[in-house]
């Protein structure tokens, strides 16, 4: 689906409006609690206070501290709840403030949440999403701007998503909610508020696997997902005022991950730059270049190109010397497209 078929298939079952994507956030959380009885939202400050970043403001005040509740500053416990509570048949939804803080709930992330439909033999499921802010952009130095995606991905038994629009943001959370499968639900801080779009009035989902094109091209296939969106946008602009046809494809979803989409593309522009702002070293997307070079080596005219964030730890200030930003971009293309 291009960025112009979801809107025309978002506008034509229904009216929109444009919000931004922590309000497209807030809008599914309370749709799903309203919608779904067993839906319940827990983390550090999210009750009263409404999260760090407002995301559920006012939830508490509509569902009662029973539904929407406050919790110890202990991410383990906050984990560990929302195994026991999906084991036993409700739909957790558990914020963790930062995706730097996962680090003491990730036993249980990986050796209980994602293992149980396995080693149950599909007795028990753990129907449950981890909400959690992640990436750079804000200044937040490197316990608040890390992207620790890679982590998950590599841990079968979770689905990993990650939205970029507003519209995708509703519509992953709200798909997230309703599967059987525990999701971590990445949101890229930075696009909170500067990211905004068309989204239905009426209830849909955006099917988790399934990326996006958003804009097409005949010349290079530029990929990426989450915070570094908006750059990918100004790259094939920088690009297509040279003559160069650029087509932008937005994962969104990484495990699983759209690799017909991806192949189909790559085949068809003959060249490859991926996008992320994690570490090189381990970065998901290698998974992404190791996956074209083994199924569309014959289409390609040169060697994938990526671009990411170093391998270092996040600094406090130079986030636009750390970050993926246009001119980096745009000069792993030019690369490219003059092998």
């Amino acid at each position: 689906m291009t960025a112009t078929q979801e809107r025309a298939g978002a506008s034509g079952a229904g009216e929109t409006r444009t919000i931004n994507l922590i309000q497209a956030i807030t809008e599914a959380l309370h749709e799903e609690l309203e919608r779904d009885e067993r839906v319940v939202l827990f983390g550090e400050d999210v009750g009263a206070r409404g999260g760090v970043f407002m995301a559920t403001a006012g939830l508490q005040a509509t569902f009662g501290k029973h539904r929407v509740f406050d919790t110890p500053l202990s991410e383990a416990s906050i984990v560990g709840a929302a195994v026991g509570m999906a084991v036993r048949g409700l739909r957790p939804v558990a914020e963790i403030q930062f995706a730097d803080y996962m680090g003491p709930g990730f036993d249980q992330i990986i050796s209980q949440a994602a293992k149980i439909r396995y080693r149950s033999a599909g007795q028990f499921t753990a129907p449950m999403v981890i909400r959690t802010p992640s990436g750079g952009g804000v200044k937040g130095g490197h316990h608040h701007s890390q992207s620790p995606e890679a982590y998950y991905t590599h841990t079968p038994g979770l689905k990993v998503v990650m939205p970029s629009t507003p519209y995708d943001a509703k519509g992953l959370l709200k798909a997230a909610i309703r599967g059987e499968d525990p999701v971590i639900y990445f949101e890229p801080k930075r696009l909170y508020r500067a990211s905004k779009g068309e989204v239905p009035t009426h209830d849909f989902t955006v099917k988790i696997g399934e990326a996006a094109v958003r804009r097409e091209g005949s010349d290079l296939s530029l990929i990426g997902y989450g915070g570094v969106m908006p750059d990918l946008e100004k790259a094939a602009d920088a690009l297509g005022a040279e003559g160069v046809s650029v087509e932008v494809i937005d994962l969104r979803s990484l495990v699983p991950w759209d690799k017909d989409r991806v192949l189909t593309s790559v085949q068809k522009t003959g060249r490859a730059v991926l996008v992320s702002e994690a570490p090189r070293i381990g970065n998901f997307m290698g998974e992404v270049a190791y996956t074209i070079q083994a199924e569309a080596f014959d289409f390609l005219t040169a060697p994938v190109g990526q671009v990411a964030g170093f391998d270092t730890p996040y600094p406090y200030v130079q986030d636009k010397v750390y970050l993926p930003g246009p001119n980096r971009i745009v000069r792993a293309c030019v690369q490219a497209l003059n092998y």
